[in-house]
């Protein structure tokens, strides 16, 4: 694999939150073919179909243009036009594009991504649209796409990561801890941190936070509500979350983390896991391959265990989705294909492409995710992510976007440095991310 896909492969894997040939469908997987594909508000299928996506040209032109090419020769009276843009700034655009109303028919957006936009009531309820699918897909992939306050859901769910823990198994030995035995819940978690940490004397570390990524998603897998019952206001300010900020504060103090890590994002946490400089990454398995192309010697060195989780037991899970606005002049059209994009065939054909999840129940039983394979990291990942899935949702909420998380963070931010404590840090948080979204 060359460099440049490597770095093609981190935008994929930014995008969900933040990825041919064909391949039929084995097991009991193949009963979901036929049946999966929404038939739209009953318009005719004919015309144009302009679909965008997220930068997946050119890894994966081969892939899409293939679907494009099967779904037109099915409906011959249909054009689909596939327009791909970089992931900065598409935000932006999209916003333009709605406020212009020159929003594509079909539409590859995440959750926070779209949920500007599906506030304002933009987008096509597909709790009624596209109903005779919705029983297909994972629940809480489905639900990712409800906005607080309103009724339905406004997009097909497309492909999934779980996280899964990667870690330095030469590292744990030289630590003394078992390399066997990952560690799985957050205290384990710094724990074994703490012993890594001891171990590398100032050369390497236990973690790195990457707390844009993680503080939120963290506090909510540990059951601390992140929004009141109306989803308006932030409410995670509370003794828990406070309590495990602590926790995070004291791991500083102590070395646990890089002294210049509190101020970075996944990619540096990415960085200095492929240099040996940590121990313990907690990030979707399809990092395995970046770690590889990158790292071999600690790709070799890598063993994969479970998300990190609380006593809830619950998982998190990114999705990346199919939209269909109502200004689009063809909607029965644009249903019908973002559906057909998103049917079982396809994202199995996908998921063995780049490593992601389905978003369809019964593909996540075929065999490709219920069993190890050759038994490399990759496999064994993908087999966990996989069993994940099922009671996995999408924990942070959509209204947490790019303001509301440098607000939250750059708070956190200070009481690592011991410049807040963990309450009025979390206090002062929840009231500037109320400011922002109120």
């Amino acid at each position: 694999m060359s460099s440049s896909r490597g770095i093609r492969l981190v935008s994929v894997a930014i995008a969900l939150g933040f990825l041919s040939t064909a391949c039929g469908l084995g097991g009991s997987a193949g009963s979901a073919t036929g049946a999966q594909q929404a038939s739209g508000s009953g318009g005719a299928l004919k015309g144009t179909v302009t679909f965008e996506t997220l930068q997946l040209k050119p890894t994966f032109t081969k892939y899409v243009e293939g679907v494009i090419a099967s779904y037109e020769k099915k409906h011959p009276d249909l054009d689909v036009k596939w327009i791909d843009i970089p992931f900065a700034g598409a935000q932006e655009k999209m916003t333009a594009d709605a406020v212009a109303g020159t929003l594509p028919d079909v539409v590859n957006l995440n959750p926070q991504f779209a949920q500007a936009l599906e506030a304002k009531g933009l987008f096509i309820d597909m709790d009624s649209a596209a109903k005779d699918i919705k029983a297909d897909y994972v629940p809480g992939a489905w639900d990712a796409f409800t906005v607080p306050g309103k009724k339905g859901s406004f997009g097909i769910p497309w492909y999934l990561t779980s996280e899964v823990t990667m870690y330095n198994k030469d590292l744990f030995e030289k630590a003394g801890l078992d390399a066997a035995k990952p560690p799985t819940t957050f205290d384990e978690l710094l724990a074994a941190g703490a012993d890594l940490s001891a171990t590398g004397k100032g050369k390497s570390y236990g973690l790195h936070p990457a707390l844009e990524n993680r503080f939120l998603t963290d506090l909510a897998k540990q059951g601390v509500p992140l929004l009141d019952e109306s989803g308006k206001s932030w409410t995670f300010n509370t003794p828990k979350a406070a309590a495990y900020l602590g926790e995070l504060v004291d791991a500083y103090k102590q070395g646990v983390f890089p002294k210049d890590s509190i101020t970075q994002d996944h990619s540096k946490s990415t960085e200095a896991y492929q240099a040996g400089r940590i121990g313990v990454l907690p990030s979707g398995p399809n990092f395995l391959t970046i770690i590889k192309e990158n790292a071999p010697n600690v790709a070799e060195q890598t063993g994969v265990g479970p998300q990190i989780t609380g006593t809830s037991g619950a998982t998190n899970m990114s999705v990346m989705g199919l939209l269909v606005p109502k200004s689009s002049k063809n909607q029965a059209a644009a249903i019908s294909f973002a559906s057909y994009m998103a049917n079982a065939e396809n994202q199995l054909a996908f998921s063995k492409i780049v490593t992601v999840l389905p978003s369809i129940s019964e593909v996540l039983k075929d065999p490709y995710f219920t069993e190890t394979g050759d038994g490399s990291a990759e496999a064994q990942a993908r087999k966990i992510s996989a069993e994940q899935i099922a009671r996995g949702r999408n924990l942070v909420p959509v209204q947490y976007d790019e303001r509301v998380t440098k607000a939250v963070i750059g708070k956190v931010q200070l009481a690592l440095q011991g410049k807040l404590s963990p309450q009025k840090a979390l206090d002062e948080a929840v009231e500037a991310a109320n400011i922002i979204t109120g």
